[in-house]
């Protein structure tokens, strides 16, 4: 029973998604930085499908491609050799996409910035990927944890509103700690990784995001 929902936990909080899950995210808490004043506006929306393609769809469909092809085993890719492949190619899309980001009037200082640390994330995990192997699923959930925390930081915001619903942004910044420790727990429950693997990525994923905030401000 337990597999199973670590699988769908797994999946859900797919690194390859994090980066659409912060772009939601600050379209949520501040639309107006984006030039809209909801994230249903059809600016917005087009930016999350731009942003959801080539961060997700794109390096998804290379994976399928080296699976089809005989390149890895696994789409799990269990193997520090197999992620190589993959590695490479979502750090170009995402290379891509920052340059895209920063050249664009309709994107903000803030979200380049993410982008760019989850291209730090990405580089710095390849890196140690070819010696030992590390979470990526950590890397990702660091990551979203230290957007949570610089987005307090740089709008002071305590609330924002969801419909006609006022969200605390201590409460979610207390949801994506305990997601962070629920998609590590089922990393560990799927035997994917050591806990050293998750604690490495983890702190490559949160530290990845500072280091961008220094560049970009």
């Amino acid at each position: 029973m337990l597999k199973p929902l670590a699988q769908v936990v797994s999946i859900i909080f797919h690194p390859l998604l994090i980066v659409s899950y912060m772009l939601v995210l600050l379209l949520l808490v501040n639309p107006y930085l984006f030039g809209v004043s909801n994230i249903l506006e059809e600016a917005g929306q087009l930016l999350l499908l731009q942003t959801f393609l080539s961060t997700f769809f794109i390096p998804a469909i290379a994976v399928l491609m080296l699976r089809f092809l005989g390149m890895v085993d696994s789409l799990e890719l269990k193997s520090r050799q197999e992620r190589i492949g993959p590695y490479i190619i979502t750090a170009v899309l995402y290379l891509w996409m920052y340059k895209n980001f920063i050249e664009s009037s309709y994107v903000p200082t803030a979200f380049s910035g993410f982008m760019l640390g989850a291209v730090i994330g990405l580089l710095v995990a390849f890196f140690i990927n070819i010696f030992s192997k590390i979470s990526a699923h950590a890397v990702g959930m660091g990551g979203l944890l230290a957007m949570v925390i610089i987005t307090m930081l740089l709008f002071s915001y305590d609330t924002f509103l969801l419909g006609s619903y006022e969200i605390s942004m201590s409460s979610i910044l207390m949801l994506t700690v305990l997601l962070a420790g629920m998609v590590g727990s089922a990393r560990l429950l799927l035997q994917a990784h050591e806990p050293m693997d998750l604690y490495g990525g983890f702190l490559v994923g949160f530290v990845a995001q500072f280091i961008a905030l220094k560049i970009v401000f």
